[in-house]
């Protein structure tokens, strides 16, 4: 029975080193350039060593796809399809002694879109929008910064998108300032919300009996979406119809 587990085991063994060499090969071509990373994952002329820093699967996945601000890393979620994203990030993970949980078929690419859909989802991640772009608060298909509670219901058109009141947002006053925040988490100490009075959203830590929280808020989604026309709006909400599942 031993003999016959570990037999099983093999496919399976093999499939990751596969993903892993695969995500090596991508690593190269992109992000071991020497003007960046190393190859192997070794410091480069403008980017910290990668191998042996105790990063975890969730962090390595999430820098991948949507970079880091402020810095010369981009983000690969657009340029990358889902099965390369998932082979660096084996790679990536295989440096720091990590085995990914959950290797993805080999070929496996995103789905296919209708052409309005596609537009939409480029837009919706499009990092020329700088924090313009959703992507800045919400995250979908596991693309994105989950600022935002998972989209539950797609308006109807772009005005319907603009006008959108979101019941989460709520108006906190402390300091003497009040804004729009969505929580974060409230305890008997230490209160954490996201302010949204302008993007990106920031994250604001308060001692709990120093900042009140109201229902309602003024804030719509209008506040954030100059980055688009109506157009584009649309395109996107085409994108989420087909990707989202309420």
């Amino acid at each position: 029975m031993r003999f016959a587990a570990l037999l099983c085991l093999v496919p399976a063994i093999v499939c990751a080193q596969d993903m892993i060499a695969r995500g090596g090969e991508i690593f190269a071509k992109t992000c071991a350039t020497g003007y960046c990373h190393a190859p192997k994952g070794g410091p480069g002329s403008t980017a910290p060593r990668l191998a042996g820093r105790g990063f975890a699967e969730e962090y390595i996945s999430q820098t991948i796809r949507r970079g880091i601000l402020g810095t010369s890393m981009p983000g690969f979620a657009t340029v990358l399809n889902r099965g390369e994203l998932f082979a660096v990030t084996a790679y990536v993970a295989s440096l720091n002694g990590i085995t990914v949980r959950d290797p993805a078929p080999e070929g496996e690419t995103e789905k296919k879109l209708p052409a309005d859909a596609e537009r939409g989802r480029k837009l919706f991640f499009d990092s020329v929008r700088g924090f313009g772009r959703c992507a800045t608060c919400h995250q979908v298909d596991g693309i994105g910064i989950s600022v935002a509670t998972p989209i539950a219901k797609i308006p109807a058109d772009a005005s319907a998108l603009r006008q959108l009141a979101v019941s989460d947002v709520k108006t906190a006053s402390a300091d003497g300032d009040s804004f729009p925040a969505l929580v974060v988490s409230q305890g008997k100490i230490q209160t954490k919300v996201y302010d949204l009075t302008s993007p990106p959203p920031v994250l604001r830590t308060f001692a709990s009996a120093s900042v009140s929280l109201k229902d309602g808020s003024g804030w719509r989604h209008t506040n954030v979406l100059g980055a688009y026309n109506d157009a584009d709006l649309g395109a996107i909400l085409a994108y989420l119809r087909e990707v989202v599942k309420p």
